[in-house]
């Protein structure tokens, strides 16, 4: 009986032995090339949802989310006449209600929910939760 490795059981023909290799060696570049394109497409279709939610929420369209018991961004400057919209990213319920009554106070926030306004007057609007009074946020308004 021959061993494995004894020249009786390589084959006679190198063309042969060289075809699986060779395959093996095409089958494994096409497949990195198809996991790298694939990995651009999936990155490039990502950047595009990104592009979408940033245009839906601009020009004119401010949002202010509240999360981890804070507001975010603490300060917001917008255009009068734009909407600022409050969205609560937190489990608890949350409140916006300006400091100087200068516009209507939200009911209280569940997750998920928003509050939007509509900048009014050129000023400084400070705002805050009246659930949580620490949570402060303010607005600048600018001349449109």
């Amino acid at each position: 009986m021959a061993s494995p490795l004894s020249p009786s059981s390589t084959p006679t023909s190198t063309k042969k032995s060289n075809e699986p290799m060779f395959t093996l060696i095409k089958t494994q570049k096409y497949s990195a090339l198809l996991f790298a394109s694939s990995f651009l497409f999936l990155a490039n279709f990502a950047l595009g949802q990104d592009e979408k939610e940033a245009s839906a929420a601009s020009p004119g369209h401010n949002q202010i989310v509240i999360k981890d018991f804070d507001f975010s961004p603490k300060t917001l400057t917008v255009k009068s006449g734009e909407k600022i919209t409050w969205i609560n990213r937190d489990d608890e319920p949350h409140t916006v209600v300006s400091v100087e009554k200068q516009f209507k106070k939200s009911s209280a926030l569940d997750t998920d929910q928003e509050f939007t306004i509509t900048a009014g007057a050129p000023g400084t609007y400070t705002y805050f939760c009246s659930v949580h009074p620490k949570m402060t946020g303010t607005i600048i308004v600018e001349k449109s």
